[in-house]
């Protein structure tokens, strides 16, 4: 199971999580996840980090993506309730280590912890961390 972060992005200066909608040689076109208003967020004012491109240092330096995290955090949702972001820091690094265990917490900031934790009850309140569609493996489409 993969979770789809597709076409979700983070845009600084703007907080929140936006699904990506049209992609400008100058920008985006953003949706609100709440309003579903769109609006152009220019490159020249903004930075764009889609949610599927992010992956946290781990000590093996393999690295794990945001979806496998956010994976593991929903299996231990029923044991292990997600923490609020503002929670203090030996909390959050205690919760993050059950849930990300090969992190490397020398480069894994605590700051990092909360944006995280923030990402993931944004999208965990919309019922948006859906697993992708499985795709049949071997079986051309027509």
């Amino acid at each position: 199971m993969a979770i789809n972060l597709k076409d979700l992005v983070i845009v600084s200066g703007m907080p929140g999580v936006f699904r990506m909608v049209a992609n400008r040689n100058n920008g985006l076109i953003v949706e609100d996840m709440d309003s579903g208003k769109r609006r152009f967020a220019p490159a020249r004012v903004h930075q764009f980090t889609p949610l599927e491109s992010i992956t946290i240092f781990t000590e093996d330096e393999e690295g794990i993506t945001l979806g496998e995290v956010f994976e593991s955090m929903l299996a231990k949702q029923e044991s292990t309730p997600a923490p609020e972001p503002n929670s203090d820091s030996q909390s959050l690094r205690k919760y993050f280590t059950e849930v990300a265990p090969t992190h490397d917490p020398d480069r894994v900031r605590i700051s990092d912890i909360r944006k995280i934790l923030r990402w993931f009850h944004f999208l965990h309140a919309r019922n948006l961390l859906q697993p992708e569609p499985e795709t049949p493996t071997g079986e051309e489409e027509e």
